[in-house]
């Protein structure tokens, strides 16, 4: 496995714990001790033996300066965890994790330097192996979703949608076909869906060299089409809803994004925005989406994603 517990000389029932990332191998984390799993957030030695061979390499291993970190990559990963997924404050962090200060400075730094994104996007080209799939992805689905800004939002990067009536932010989200992230864009919620989705789509066709359809509902007609077409060479097919319809009917394509919308909904530092930038809200549905991509790798069995 990769943590393992030895007996200490002379006290059979005591014993310490062994960790194998870079802050325990080659920095200072083993100064601080270690932590021992405790809440369902944590990561399974199952999880942690997917996870620990995709994280980056940190810059003072690289010799880009710093000093080598203090406490375990594993134990600053379960925080940043426990911390989307049940929704607390910064200074409202376990006091069994490391400082909080120094929980929020990892999340800073790994959002700043754009290495969140490459963590999930590692994670997400192994779930899509893992499910028989190239993991570079050929078609997605595009939809937006608004939410209620909290206080700490300023009114620069916050909006009303009248469509929805909600004063706050809006994600434009693009999705593969089994509704892992392809791409997140927050902005504020009277941002319209076509002028977001023409800067989005063209920072995803730019990682995604294969992408080549694109679903999408009735808010996204018009130029755009035309758009995405001669300037990404992207299909945009659009999924509308017949007249005829009446109730709740589950859209060929489009539900595969509600699903990922309703996954959100599920981490409960998602459920409204309390980020004061949109890189942090943005960074925050990585980690979300981190939560399920590494519970799905470690399932045995053929019942996995």
């Amino acid at each position: 496995m990769q943590q393992s517990c030895v007996p200490m000389a002379g006290q059979s029932s005591a014993v310490t714990w062994e960790c194998d990332c870079l802050a325990h191998r080659f920095g200072n984390a083993a100064d601080n001790g270690m932590r021992q799993p405790r809440y369902p957030t944590d990561m399974t030695d199952a999880e942690w033996a997917v996870v620990r061979p995709l994280l980056p390499v940190p810059g003072w291993m690289r010799g880009r300066g710093g000093r080598p970190e203090a406490y375990c990559h594993r134990a600053m990963l379960d925080a940043i965890r426990y911390l989307v997924d049940n929704g607390i404050k910064w200074r409202a962090m376990p006091a069994d994790f490391p400082p909080w200060d120094r929980i929020y400075a990892f999340f800073r730094r790994w959002r700043d330097h754009g290495l969140a994104r490459e963590f999930h996007d590692r994670l997400r080209g192994q779930a899509r192996e893992t499910l028989g799939r190239d993991a570079a992805p050929t078609a997605g689905v595009i939809d937006s979703q608004s939410v209620k800004a909290d206080a700490v939002v300023g009114v620069d990067s916050r909006g009303f949608d009248g469509g929805k009536l909600i004063n706050g932010r809006k994600r434009h989200v693009v999705v593969d076909t089994l509704g892992l992230l392809l791409g997140v864009m927050v902005t504020a919620a009277d941002t319209g869906d076509r002028i977001a989705a023409q800067v989005l789509l063209g920072q995803v066709a730019d990682v995604h060299h294969r992408l080549e359809l694109v679903w999408a509902d009735g808010g996204y007609t018009g130029s755009l089409v035309e758009h995405c077409l001669a300037a990404f060479a992207l299909v945009l097919a659009i999924v509308k809803r017949s007249e005829a319809m009446r109730g709740f009917v589950v859209l060929p394509k489009r539900w595969i994004v509600e699903r990922f919308f309703a996954h959100l909904m599920r981490t409960r530092r998602l459920v409204r925005d309390f980020e004061r930038r949109t890189a942090s809200a943005e960074a925050m549905i990585y980690w979300s989406m981190t939560l399920l991509m590494t519970r799905r790798l470690a399932r045995p069995g053929p019942g996995r994603g």
